[in-house]
């Protein structure tokens, strides 16, 4: 029989590991909200500009998922569980600016801006708090901001004048 670790090696300090879950945690749940939200935005826009922003906002969703991936896989990565269930993502995150129901385009756009600004903040907290913490971590915070702000940019150009 061989012997097999149940607690991954780089678990070893846990206050690394529990100073990662502080500041990654927000940031993997406020992406899977925003995955959420974006995708209650793709099938309820309307308007003029339809299929670009349908489509871009399925983008986003893909990047937000992938954001959330990263971040939760760091976690238990260094020996923690993280815990994004929907009932938990509804508890911990704001309450999204995405209407309901059919919305046109420049509100559906400025709800999904709006709420990736909450997400970009705490990205941002990420960022700063983990610099004393976990530069490989703060490494992927920095990825998940640049990729959210990318994401933001070209939302909003549709709105620009």
């Amino acid at each position: 029989m061989t012997n097999t670790q149940t607690t991954p090696a780089t678990a070893a300090d846990p206050s690394v590991a529990a100073g990662t879950a502080q500041f990654l945690t927000p940031v993997a749940l406020g992406l899977q909200a925003l995955a959420v939200n974006g995708k209650q935005a793709h099938w309820n826009v309307r308007g003029a500009n339809f299929i670009a922003i349908h489509e871009l906002l399925d983008t986003i969703v893909t990047h937000a998922q992938d954001g959330a991936d990263a971040a939760a896989e760091r976690i238990v990565a260094l020996g923690l569980p993280i815990d994004a269930r929907l009932g938990t993502i509804a508890e911990k995150t704001k309450a999204t600016a995405v209407p309901a129901g059919f919305t046109q385009w420049q509100d559906e756009i400025r709800a999904v801006i709006s709420d990736m600004d909450v997400v970009i903040a705490d990205v941002q907290a990420a960022i700063d708090g983990l610099d004393e913490v976990d530069l490989a971590s703060q490494d992927i915070a920095l990825a998940i901001k640049e990729s959210l702000e990318k994401d933001r940019w070209f939302l909003f150009a549709h709105l620009a004048e």
